[in-house]
This record gives C-alpha cells, structure tokens and sequence, in this order.
C-alpha cells in the first residue's frame, strides 16, 4: 500500500512570487532587460536537488562550484572529474551532514577547501546595503554567486535554516531569484530583498551566531591549490604557518642556505601528498598548464636561491632515456605514485610510451612536457608533467644522511610558491639583521608580477584560513580582505 507523505508544499505567496508563474516570467524579462541575471544561466545549467533533507549546502556548494568552472583535481565516477555532494564531506563527515546538515563555517571552509575564492559575511557583521550591493555586483556577472544562508519561516516557508544560490535580482522590484536547492519541496521563486535579509538575521540556536551569506568567485588563477583531499593537509599547514617560525629562531642562521637546509631538511615526510601536483598538468583539452605564471615564478630572486640550493644539496639518481634524451627517473616513477596520492605505495607503478616535448617561452627559457601512460597493475592513466628547466637542469629526488626527502620534479617550483605564500611575520626570529633584511628583499608580495601575485595572495589567504577552519576560528576572519 501506498504510504502517506508530502508531494511538494504549496509556495506562500505573498512574500514569493513562482518562478513560472506568469508574474514571476515578467520579473525574468525585466531583470534581463536591466542586466542582472547574467549568473543565472551558468547556475540554472547546473542546478541540482539536494539528494539528502540535510544537503542543502552541499548541494548549493557543488552546484555553484561546477557552475564557475572549478576543476575539482579529482575522480568523482569513471574518469570524470566533477564535483558532487559525495565528493565534500572532508569538513564534515557525509554521514554526520545528513543528519545535521553543515553550518555556515564549515561551508565556508569546505568552499575554500575546493579552490574557490571566498567572502563571506554574518548578517550581524553586515548591512543590507552592503547585502544588496554585493547582489547586484554578481547579478551582474558570471564570475561570482552569492550563497544564501537563511531560516525560512522569515518567508513563511516550512522548515528551519536552508542554503539556497541566487541566481538574479530585480532592481526595480528589489527583489531575489532563490534557486531553492530543494526543489521536492519549493520550486524556484522570487522574494523581496528585505525579506530574505531578514531570514539571514535569524541566530542558530547551536553556535548563537547570525546566519548569512557569501560570495564564491574563481581566482584569475589555480595552479597553485592545496587541497583538502589530502588526509593529512592540516599537518602541513600547521609546518608551514607554526613550525618554520618556531626553526627559524632556533638557531642563529648566517646566510639563505642554511635557512633554506632547515626548511627542506624539517619538511614533514607527507609534503608531496599534500600538494596537488602544482606546476601541473593539464591535458590538452584544457588549454595547457598556465606557463605565463611559471615564468613570472622562476624569474624571481627567491626561485634561483631555492633551485641553487636543491641542485647542488642533492645526488643525481637513475636516469631514464626517453627519445635520445636523459631524464630522471622520478619523472616516470615517482610522479605517477604521487599523482595516484600513494608515494609509499608498493603497487608496481611505471610509465610507458613516455615522450618529450621542449617548448620555449617569450624569453627563451625551456619548458619541457613530459607525456606518458601511467600503469599501476590494474588500471592506466595518461599523464602530462610540466617541468621547469630555466636552470638547464631537471629536479630529482634525493637523500641526505639525516632524512630521506624525495622532490618531484616541480619541487623547486612549489617550495618556491610556499616561501612566497608565507605570512610577513614568518622570518621575524632570524636574529641577523643583515640577513633577515636580505629575506624579506626575497618574499616581498608588491613587487611580484601581477598573475604570480594574484597566485600567491590566493594561496597566502587559503593556508591563514585553512588553518583558521582547523582551530574553529574562521569566523573572526569572514569579510575580512586578506593580504
């Protein structure tokens, strides 16, 4: 027999007005005509229903993702990569979000997590001035969406707190398109500004803050990204952030060597598996790695002192000859185990049909792609490795008689991008004054070319709130421009 339930609930109306109801066209049409639903065709092309009652924020968070164009760096079913519900649950365990849902902090931590640029914004920390401006500012392009964090019974809707995308403002009207991510329940609807401002004012009874809401945007640039698949990315950040400081002061250091040997020799044995294979690899049909920002990267001072120092620290391993050329063996071995996320794996990992391709940018500098097929006993990937060569040499791995370290061959590339990330106060316990002002002459982030600036900025901001997200501290720093 067939069991009771709820088909739908009838939309309350007013505040709502139906997205397909005649009224609810007019307002399409008309806020068309005055430009400020440019977002809302990429959002509508990934709209989605929320696949759990407690989804909603993973579902709105997906669906904006996929809609900016976020490559996600990992499998979601078969070869694709994209991003689903099933695939954010590293802030909060998905079994624990079906039940509970997530809260506006971990979805802010979780937008982070996924490579997004994010400002987010208590209603209690804001104005609806300051609400509606930023509305109108992402209404008005592709490139941003605003996640709404708000209690429904402030449009006399059912239920309790729910995230919802915006997907367009009616400036005459001043009214919202909500693209309700629970469309089993309510289908997508327009709603007075003010009315939704005032579901956003509703304080969660659990943490006694205010809701809110933010904005998600693409950085200009990602090829530098950590992610949060790494299972051990919060002792990363906490080396990076809270132990270098804590190195740099334990010892007097005479000159950049020595302090680039503390950092290198210090590094947590899981380095390699936190990054997401940076200086990186992008098929073809993505339009090719971003070499404009390698070459802006390589051409910095602190580049040449890191690649100095790792050249010249480490021993040349086994090589490999891949069309008349010699090539470390790391590229073909130790790559292919870090991009599979199991560097200590013993699965028989090896390239086959490998090829390489040199390359020469504006300047002359050579840049060589490495292409291969990856075999790990069961299954094959191809592959494409982006190795800088400006020095004339490739990156291999290495041991020192302390600790074994193992460099893939954009090393240099990604210690150099972290250094350069670091917060100013990193190198203050250097008691040289000499070589302290000689540091600081090497990190400065003004003078950076625009896109590596853009690149570090957006890393400098994710480890601060990575590490914010990891002491459930972020919400000091929403709305906060980080620089």
């Amino acid at each position: 027999m067939a069991k009771a339930g709820f088909y739908r609930r009838l939309l309350p109306s007013p505040p709502a007005v139906e997205f397909a109801s005649s009224k609810g066209k007019q307002l399409f049409l008309e806020a068309i005509q005055n430009g400020t639903m440019q977002g809302f065709f990429k959002l509508i092309s990934y709209y989605q229903t929320q696949s759990e009652l407690a989804f909603c924020g993973l579902t709105t968070l997906s669906m904006v993702l996929n809609a900016l164009a976020i490559d996600p760096g990992r499998k979601w079913k078969g070869p694709w990569r994209w991003f689903d519900e099933s695939m954010l649950g590293c802030w909060e365990p998905l079994e624990t979000a079906k039940v509970k849902g997530i809260s506006f902090r971990k979805l802010v931590c979780l937008a982070h997590c996924a490579g997004a640029k994010v400002e987010a914004f208590r209603a209690s920390s804001s104005t609806i001035e300051e609400f509606r401006k930023y509305v109108i500012e992402c209404s008005r392009s592709e490139d941003c969406h605003v996640i709404a964090s708000y209690h429904r019974a402030a449009i006399k809707q059912t239920g309790g707190g729910h995230f919802s995308p915006i997907g367009g403002y009616h400036p005459e009207k001043d009214m919202v398109l909500i693209l309700d991510v629970a469309r089993f329940k309510y289908p997508p609807h327009w709603v007075p500004l003010e009315v939704l401002w005032e579901g956003m004012n509703y304080v969660v009874d659990t943490t006694r803050l205010t809701r809110g809401f933010m904005l998600i945007s693409r950085p200009h640039r990602e090829l530098y990204t950590l992610s949060c698949k790494h299972r051990n990315w919060f002792k990363i950040v906490k080396f990076l952030l809270d132990d270098i400081p804590i190195l740099l002061k334990s010892e007097d250091m005479k000159d950049i060597h020595q302090i680039l040997s503390i950092i290198v020799t210090s590094l947590p044995s899981n380095f390699e598996e936190f990054i997401k294979w940076v200086v990186e690899i992008r098929r073809q049909e993505d339009g090719g790695p971003s070499e404009e920002v390698l070459k802006q990267l390589q051409g910095t001072e602190l580049f040449k002192y890191v690649n100095s120092y790792l050249s010249n620290s480490y021993n040349r391993q086994t090589t490999a000859s891949v069309n008349g050329n010699t090539l470390p063996a790391s590229v073909c071995c130790q790559g292919p185990k870090i991009l599979g996320g199991k560097p200590d794996s013993s699965v028989g990992y090896c390239c086959r049909e490998t090829h390489m391709r040199s390359l020469k940018a504006e300047d002359d500098k050579p840049i060589t792609t490495v292409s291969g097929t990856v075999v790990d006993g069961n299954s094959e990937h191809g592959v494409d490795v982006l190795i800088s060569s400006s020095s004339g040499k490739l990156r291999y791995s290495c041991s020192n008689p302390n600790k074994n370290i193992s460099m893939h061959p954009a090393g240099t590339d990604v210690l150099t991008v972290l250094l350069l990330s670091l917060p100013s106060t990193t190198w203050d316990g250097i008691i040289d004054e000499q070589l302290l002002a000689k540091i600081r002459d090497l990190v400065p982030i003004d003078n950076l070319p625009t896109l590596l600036q853009e690149e570090v900025l957006h890393l400098r901001r994710q480890l601060h709130l990575l590490k914010r997200c990891q002491e459930g501290k972020v919400d000091k720093d929403l709305g906060a421009r980080f620089s």
